[in-house]
């Protein structure tokens, strides 16, 4: 016998109190209902302040909890706040910003996307001289002030515009910068790569912003941990082939680094920990 509405309702909360943070796939299985009626049940719950919709599932009211979920990337136009996904994967991301940051040489002329990697990244370029970067992130602008980059000889160029969930700024304006620049190497974050989508986000303006940064570098660098591998955002950024190279971690599934290595120009697993 199914369950009423309010009685599912009740058993997700307490399944949330008790365990911090629970999976939409998971409520769906243990209540034996659709992923949608569990989606709708949190948005019930999440206004009358039980629990923090997250990406992916529902936390304890006051928590960050979505990386505590482990979800892999997203589909379509579920786009989670940058606070929600900055310390999910963070020893890869960690390990991939290190490898990303060895190909860039002083006095350089780079470009970085918004994206919870290229943050990362951000601090660790703030210690290469005489840099000149273009970002359209508040988070990687401010990264790379606060790392002490304008002591090193460095200039950081934010684009302007509209501001995003993911602390991106996009639109008109953005695109309109980014037209105007020629860069060396541009260091791309995404939401997922599949074959068939190539590097995608769920932001249709974001899209277009990422895309115009892409053209105005000679040099493609992808920067995406292994749970990005199968992603799928409504809009495409690039198709595969289009990153000169890779940088993700070694958690790739072999099926994920086969089809990588076969477009790509060049694939770095970084190997978190070592």
């Amino acid at each position: 016998m199914s369950l009423l509405g309010e009685q599912r309702r009740e058993l997700i909360v307490e399944q949330v109190r008790e365990r911090g943070a629970v999976r939409v796939s998971e409520l769906a299985e243990h209540l034996s209902v659709s992923e949608m009626t569990v989606r709708r049940d949190l948005d019930v719950l999440a206004r009358r302040r039980l629990v923090d919709k997250v990406h992916g599932g529902a936390t304890a009211v006051g928590e960050l909890g979505s990386e505590r979920l482990g979800e892999p990337a997203g589909h379509g136009t579920d786009e989670p706040e940058f606070a929600a996904k900055a310390d999910r994967e963070r020893r890869e991301k960690e390990a991939i910003a290190a490898e990303a940051a060895r190909l860039v040489e002083p006095g350089a002329a780079i470009g970085l996307s918004a994206g919870s990697t290229t943050w990362r990244l951000a601090s660790l370029l703030a210690r290469v001289p005489r840099l000149t970067v273009v970002t359209n992130s508040l988070v990687v602008a401010d990264a790379l002030y606060s790392g002490g980059a304008e002591a090193r000889g460095s200039t950081v160029i934010l684009t302007g515009g509209v501001r995003t969930p993911s602390e991106a700024l996009v639109g008109p304006v953005a695109v309109g910068s980014l037209r105007s620049v020629n860069l060396e190497i541009v260091f791309l974050g995404v939401h997922g790569m599949s074959a068939a989508a190539g590097y995608s986000t769920p932001n249709l303006t974001e899209r277009d912003t990422d895309r115009a940064l892409v053209d105005a570098g000679q040099s493609l660098v992808v920067v995406a941990d292994h749970t990005k591998w199968g992603g799928v955002g409504i809009s495409t950024i690039a198709e595969l082939g289009e990153a000169d190279v890779l940088v993700t971690d070694d958690g790739l599934p072999e099926d994920g680094r086969a089809v990588l290595e076969s477009e790509v120009g060049r694939v770095i697993l970084a190997r978190p920990g070592t």
